[in-house]
């Protein structure tokens, strides 16, 4: 499968970019590019071929979270000297406006899960974590199969549950 995304290019207009949600907007504009020159996150983007809008964008980076924070069904399988357990970050992924609705959300989602996914087979990742803005964010993550961490708003996706996507 090839990516439809690809790294954010500083040359394309981010300051169009809006996805209705100011937290979001804000980073995009103002704290991505800073983000992925100290090698703090990956930014990917989905263009519009025609115009050259910008219609979705997503970051990952590295992470980690408590063993004690993982449901025990999933826990018990780590060795108990491990006091956290590698994981990758799908920390933004936000739609313009003039293009949601229309299911790009998803195909960000898989996107975003293919690079983790191929990461996870040269690197140490036992998850993707999210951290959802809000209940529609939460519940979108819910759809796709994201499990609650307790105690936390964040929530997980097993990197063996996405290996069956694609393989």
């Amino acid at each position: 499968m090839n990516y439809l995304t690809e790294p954010l290019d500083f040359r394309i207009n981010r300051n169009s970019f809006s996805c209705g949600k100011p937290m979001l907007d804000n980073y995009f504009w103002h704290q991505a590019k800073q983000d992925v020159s100290k090698k703090l996150s990956a930014c990917f983007v989905l263009t519009d071929k025609e115009t050259n809008n910008i219609k979705g964008f997503y970051t990952l980076s590295s992470n980690s979270i408590s063993n004690h924070s993982v449901p025990k069904s999933f826990g018990k399988r780590f060795p108990k000297s491990y006091l956290s357990i590698p994981t990758i970050l799908l920390g933004r992924l936000a739609i313009d406006e003039n293009y949601q609705g229309k299911g790009l959300g998803k195909i960000l989602l898989i996107d975003a899960l293919k690079r983790c996914y191929d990461t996870s087979t040269v690197i140490g990742a036992f998850a993707v974590i999210v951290d959802p803005l809000d209940k529609e964010a939460d519940c979108f993550y819910t759809k796709y199969g994201y499990i609650k961490l307790p105690g936390s708003g964040k929530m997980f996706l097993p990197i063996n549950t996405i290996l069956q996507l694609f393989e």
